[in-house]
């Protein structure tokens, strides 16, 4: 059997039985994440630590002590979640040496249920931007293709665990950070819904829009992983898909989608009709115009004063000057500076977007919902499949040159100021061998169901092949 292959319920199963040791396969991820150092997805790996925790978790289960639902896996953290065991980096050069006093409460969760931090993740750098190609720490590489980007701000969680280098982990996200990755390396992404987890303790960009997510091979993971987190169920049951009415808002989630993506979508569309899911179209133009006025003023504002607390509680001894100055990345140091220019957003339109813009988004997808009558509305994730490395401003959609970082997370957007859950699902590939996701987005709160949806939706499709080793 080759241990890289387990999904994270896979191995709890067989370490809480006693049938594989915790110390063995953590052995067998190494040598994989070894053979794949290529792939560039992880900044810290450090192989005696995690040794050690596993073998400690051995010994535990040896004494008979009471095992968590996790017991003995090893996860990888996206490397702005801070861990006591490895450094948190956040993806940037001054956060280099920076060891956190305290776990972050949804690594302790993890922890607590039984887990091991296996590494920390590469990452778009202080999660500014969706390639992922970092100019401190290097590019992480999509392992369908290694010249391609595997998205971000999560990439080096959605590469380990997609070329199985780990067979679960953490990201974060503030605008689609773990669906964009998990839908362009063919993983599962779960954004819960804003606040279901707590945000201490990760490196953060905006209280209203972050959250943690689980990246998995599979949403019975994603479940798992986020029971172990909440304190909740660790198995649903899968929703009915005969019946089940999902939304599918032509405008703006359809419009100007990369033809080979389009193509994989509108068939996956026609397969679930077939198996009677009824699909309920229309147009909600007003979703993108709300999005677009609350999202980035909230974002930017926001990163000033809670980047500038985290700093400051963490006991960095760094400004938030300082670290932005030293950001290695030109994308990312181009927008960071701009904090403290005549560009920064004015308290007044920040105000506007959060106190006016964001509820009147929140209240116009909650009546799209009653409206159509729909349990979740089902879109692209991205607009476009994965591209070239070092393409960091602009990409090619349909022969013209658009902006890298919006375009990429037009479709995930939304959700994410609105604080709703929203799940990707890989569903096939375009020819070129480059993953397709599709998201279900849920109303505020409804996670389970959402998630519930996801299995039954899962089991209806066809095995993922995984990338080439």
């Amino acid at each position: 059997m080759d241990l890289t292959e387990l999904t994270v319920a896979a191995a709890a199963q067989v370490l809480r039985a006693g049938d594989l040791t915790a110390e063995s396969y953590t052995q067998a991820l190494i040598n994989r994440a070894s053979a794949r150092a290529d792939l560039n997805a992880f900044i810290t790996l450090d192989p005696d630590q995690a040794l050690a925790a596993a073998r400690d978790a051995d010994t535990r289960r040896a004494a008979g002590s009471e095992l968590g639902v996790l017991h003995g896996v090893p996860l990888a953290l996206k490397d702005n979640i801070d861990t006591t065991a490895l450094v948190t980096t956040g993806g940037t050069p001054k956060l280099r040496g920076y060891r956190p006093a305290r776990n972050a409460p949804v690594a302790q969760a993890l922890l607590d249920a039984g887990a091991l931090v296996l590494g920390k993740a590469n990452m778009h750098e202080l999660a500014y931007g969706i390639t992922n190609n970092n100019g401190s720490f290097g590019a992480a590489r999509n392992p369908y293709n290694t010249k391609m980007i595997p998205g971000g701000s999560s990439g080096g969680t959605g590469v380990a665990v997609a070329a199985r280098l780990a067979p679960g982990g953490l990201g974060t996200d503030t605008g689609g950070s773990v669906r964009i990755p998990a839908a362009l390396c063919g993983i599962v992404g779960f954004r819960p819904s804003t606040r279901r987890y707590s945000q201490n303790g990760i490196v953060p960009i905006s209280n209203t829009r972050d959250t943690a997510g689980p990246m998995v091979r599979s949403v019975a993971d994603a479940v798992l992983m986020d029971g172990a987190i909440t304190g909740g169920p660790t198995e649903l049951v899968p929703a009915a898909l005969a019946g089940l009415r999902l939304g599918v808002a032509r405008a703006p989630y359809y419009e100007n989608l990369d033809a080979a993506l389009e193509k994989v979508i509108e068939t996956e569309l026609g397969r679930l009709r077939e198996l009677g899911v009824e699909l309920v179209e229309f147009d909600a133009p007003d979703i993108k115009e709300l999005d677009q006025a609350a999202g980035f003023p909230i974002a930017l504002y926001e990163t000033v004063t809670t980047l500038t607390a985290y700093l400051d509680a963490s006991g960095t001894g760094f400004s938030l000057r300082e670290v932005c100055e030293a950001t290695a990345s030109p994308d990312v140091n181009g927008l960071l500076m701009s904090l403290f220019d005549d560009n920064a957003v004015p308290e007044g339109i920040y105000r506007d977007a959060v106190d006016n813009k964001r509820p009147a988004l929140q209240a116009t997808i909650a009546s799209y919902f009653k409206e159509h009558d729909i349990a979740a509305f089902l879109l692209p994730t991205t607009p476009l499949p994965a591209r070239p490395i070092g393409q960091d401003e602009t990409v090619d959609l349909n022969g013209e040159q658009v902006p890298t970082f919006p375009t990429y997370i037009r479709n995930s957007g939304p959700a994410s100021v609105a604080g709703l859950p929203g799940l990707s699902l890989p569903i096939g590939f375009i020819d070129e061998g480059l993953p397709v996701g599709i998201e279900l987005d849920g109303p505020a709160g409804r996670d389970a169901d959402i998630l519930a949806i996801g299995l039954a939706y899962e089991a209806s499709l066809p095995p993922i092949s995984p990338p080439p080793s």
